[in-house]
């Protein structure tokens, strides 16, 4: 259970995060901010979605 927590709280926003490597902590929630805003677009076969707040970004 710690392992899974430390994937959560070393968190970099400048990195893009594989969604199967780091899934959501809780459900349509940024990991890093709690925001629900997000803005997505697909390129290369993937779904980006990236926070408004923060910047994080996932593929999904």
């Amino acid at each position: 259970m710690e392992a899974k927590e430390d994937k959560y709280t070393d968190i970099d926003v400048t990195k893009i995060y594989e969604y199967a490597d780091l899934p959501d902590k809780i459900s349509v929630r940024c990991d890093y901010c709690g925001s629900v805003k997000f803005k997505s677009s697909v390129g290369g076969g993937k779904f980006l979605r990236e926070c408004t707040s923060c910047g994080m970004k996932k593929n999904i």
